[in-house]
């Protein structure tokens, strides 16, 4: 799904990322790496496979736009320092040429040296160009002449099918004031948001992103 933002092109995909396309810039939010471990130690039966398929997917990605700039957009890592994290650095060597840019979050507290380590370029609080203010939580942007996209909420889009079933999918939003980018793990859940006539909402279905 292509998608116009301020007189720039950008492109929705179906695996809960933004490119934006002139900048050749991949923009991701709420990565969670290592929430999954963390729920594990907990003692509950959360799939190994589940940090694996986030990291498959964003290689995909990847490979299909050939960014120079990784962004994600707050919230990458989930909790303290655990074999999921260890796994992203080795999984990082597979992409020694593209710029990982942090813009942190509430989840993201671990020790400076090992952002440095894996080579991230951390930004607190946002990540400006000369559009768009990246921000995990868009009401702290005070950059008034640009446009925020945060992350933060996971949001999330009701739809009732033709059987008058209640399906919910994550979704991208863009409202005049700021945009809203779904959580890229898919081990979160949803807030679901209701959009008024003068706002965007793109719902992620299995298949293909479609304009609610």
């Amino acid at each position: 799904m292509k998608i116009t933002i301020r007189e720039e092109e950008l492109i929705l995909a179906k695996e809960r990322a933004v490119y934006f396309i002139h900048r050749e810039l991949l923009a991701i939010s709420d990565f969670h790496i290592g929430k999954a471990a963390h729920f594990r130690k907990a003692g509950l039966p959360v799939p190994a496979t589940t940090a694996q398929s986030d990291l498959q997917r964003l290689s995909s990605l990847l490979t299909q736009y050939q960014p120079k700039t990784l962004l994600i957009n707050g919230d990458m890592f989930h909790s303290d320092h655990n074999q999921e994290i260890d796994d992203f650095g080795k999984w990082k060597e597979n992409f020694p040429s593209i710029d990982l840019v942090l813009v942190k979050g509430n989840h993201d507290k671990q020790d400076e040296k090992l952002y440095q380590e894996l080579g991230i370029q951390l930004h607190d609080p946002s990540y400006c160009t000369d559009k768009f203010c990246f921000i995990h939580e868009a009401f702290k942007c005070k950059e008034k002449n640009l446009y925020p996209i945060s992350g933060h909420i996971h949001p999330g889009i009701a739809i009732y099918n033709n059987a008058k079933q209640r399906l919910k999918f994550p979704c991208f939003y863009f409202g005049e004031a700021y945009g809203i980018l779904p959580a890229f793990s898919t081990f979160t859940g949803l807030s679901l948001i209701k959009a008024k006539s003068n706002e965007q909402v793109f719902a992620i279905t299995p298949n293909k992103v479609i304009k609610v």
